[in-house]
């Protein structure tokens, strides 16, 4: 038995068996460069901690639920101009998280907002943070059907804990029975206590009267926008160009 077999048991013990990856690459390269055995530790623990950041992220980008490809280096800056890219590049530093500020990306179907949102997500997953994306109608179906059996408040306040939530096409529907109430609860807990992204194709003058009460609507609103970065973006969808644009893709 190998000296490199014999370590296998203790390594699994002490559940560093991901050394094993590299172990032998390291043992080579420290005979064949003559590197200090303090080096050659040195080089393997950093293999391990860099595995572990791998698989930590890996992690994180699957639990936030993105669509597939959904990053800054994949959207097409150039289609449209009209895009405040200096404003979401600097969002994409992420500091707006460590603030617990909220961001409204807003603008009719199509030109990228989903896109934005989850890319910026993206970015979070890659510094640290814990993310959750989900469709505002998913979310609030979700909430309604943790009320029906009892899991109502343990699915808030894993909505409220994430560093990150994204709520991807308010106002898409229309709030019903006590959706609108929910939403508010969230708004809420995550008040200066966690950032937000939500899309909306609908302007933010608009957005009270999804809430069906007056009141409701100014605490959650109020709330909402105190810490908040508002994005509006024009433009053409990226989905269905015009004729012009399309011709010119083709072209």
């Amino acid at each position: 038995m190998s000296p490199i077999d014999e370590l296998v048991p203790i390594l699994k013990k002490l559940k560093l068996s991901g050394v094993l990856q590299s172990l032998e690459l390291r043992v080579r390269q420290t005979v064949e460069d003559d590197v200090h055995p303090a080096e050659f530790l040195m080089r393997l623990l950093h293999d391990e901690v860099e595995r572990r950041n791998e698989k930590l992220l890996e992690q994180r980008i699957r639990k936030a639920a993105f669509q597939p490809n959904k990053t800054l280096e994949n959207f097409d800056f150039l289609f449209n101009p009209k895009v405040p890219k200096a404003k979401l590049i600097d969002l994409a530093t992420c500091s707006f998280i460590g603030r617990k500020e909220n961001v409204l990306l807003l603008g009719q179907t199509g030109v990228g907002k989903s896109h934005l949102a989850q890319a910026l997500g993206h970015r979070a997953c890659l510094v640290g943070h814990d993310v959750l994306y989900l469709p505002a109608h998913q979310m609030l179906a979700s909430l309604r059907a943790a009320r029906a059996d009892g899991s109502f408040d343990r699915k808030l306040a894993r909505l409220a804990s994430a560093d990150l939530l994204i709520i991807d096409d308010l106002g898409l529907h229309p709030l019903r029975h006590e959706e609108s109430t929910d939403l508010y609860e969230l708004i809420r807990l995550r008040y200066e206590s966690g950032a937000m992204i939500i899309t909306s194709n609908r302007d933010v003058e608009e957005w009270p009267p999804l809430f069906n009460d007056t009141l409701l609507a100014g605490a959650a609103m109020d709330r909402l926008l105190h810490h908040a970065h508002v994005v509006a973006i024009e433009g053409d969808s990226y989905r269905n160009p015009p004729k012009k644009r399309r011709a010119q893709q083709a072209a």
